[in-house]
């Protein structure tokens, strides 16, 4: 085959694809909100499972419900019969994916199910097939044809059973109200964990790690401070250990061109007052933001009275991930 006969086969399988799922949108009644229904008054688990292609596809549904706010795992059903079937609980559901309504390995586990008077959803491309029967609610995904040119190869029919399930899962959570912090929750080694739960409190300096000096200190133990907290900053407080202001590396290159005496010259004449400042329990991510906006390296952290409490340096951001 040339290029082009390439990329010819490759929109053939696109439009086949994208067609088995526009036909679901067409399709679509009103037993999937019935399904909706069944795994919101579920107080277990959805068990999904499937055998083959369908079974990759009922793995990344469950990881996709659980992560999303519905406990979910997948279970195959080949082991079912041989001891998995014990994680399961009266108390669950059971999602099953087969296009044709009969894989053998589902189907002998039917009267187990009964016995157990767990519900079962299953998503099939043959309603009237014996798992189509034996189910409370069918979700239909059956396509015009594969995307294989022989047509035998599971490709638009598992397709269709990834977008059904990925619609499921959005519907759930928004039934449940799921937000971005409880996503954060399920992913707290991702990027947007860390972003979402991550608050300047866990990341900030403080105690004997803050730099800070009276305002009525001299240049010189400022630049002391500086230099032994190695922040590049040090903050400037009053009598009652709120934030006066902040002197930074900045302040120190515009003070030299003046030529001052640092042991005469106390910190209250060259700080910068009304500096930027935060709380400590605002998400890391603000303090990001901050910083881009101010283009600035550091932050000073402050209480509800302006009591300072804490320092910030772009670095921490850094190895913390958050940016």
């Amino acid at each position: 085959m040339d290029d082009d006969t390439l990329k010819q086969q490759a929109l053939r399988v696109l439009r086949i694809e994208a067609s088995a799922i526009e036909g679901l949108a067409q399709t679509l009644d009103d037993s999937f909100a019935a399904a909706c229904r069944l795994c919101m008054d579920c107080v277990g688990r959805v068990i999904v499972t499937g055998m083959g292609k369908s079974g990759h596809i009922g793995g990344k549904l469950a990881a996709t419900l659980a992560s999303t706010g519905t406990p979910a795992f997948f279970v195959h059903p080949g082991e079912a019969s041989h001891g998995d079937l014990g994680m399961i609980t009266g108390k669950d559901l059971v999602l099953a994916i087969s296009n044709s309504g009969e894989t053998a390995e589902i189907v002998t586990l039917l009267p187990l199910l009964k016995r157990l008077g767990l519900p079962l959803i299953t998503m099939t491309g043959n309603p009237a097939s014996t798992l189509g029967k034996a189910s409370r609610v069918v979700l239909n995904t059956a396509v015009a044809e594969e995307a294989c040119p022989l047509n035998l190869a599971p490709t638009a029919s598992t397709t269709a059973a990834l977008a059904m399930g990925d619609a499921l899962a959005v519907a759930l959570l928004e039934s449940r109200g799921f937000t971005r912090e409880d996503f954060a929750l399920a992913h707290p080694g991702g990027s947007l964990g860390r972003r979402l739960l991550l608050r300047v409190s866990d990341l900030m300096h403080s105690g004997d790690e803050l730099p800070s000096v009276p305002e009525g200190a001299a240049l010189r133990d400022g630049l002391l401070e500086m230099s032994r907290k190695g922040l590049g900053i040090t903050a400037v407080v009053d009598a009652a250990g709120n934030l006066a202001g902040i002197f930074t590396d900045g302040d120190l290159r515009r003070t030299l061109d003046t030529n001052p005496d640092v042991e005469k010259t106390t910190m209250q004449e060259v700080m910068t007052r009304n500096c930027r400042t935060i709380a400590a329990d605002e998400l890391a991510a603000t303090a990001v933001r901050i910083l881009e906006q101010e283009k600035i390296t550091a932050l000073l952290v402050v209480g509800a009275q302006g009591e300072l409490t804490g320092a910030l340096h772009i670095h921490d951001l850094l190895r913390a991930g958050v940016m």
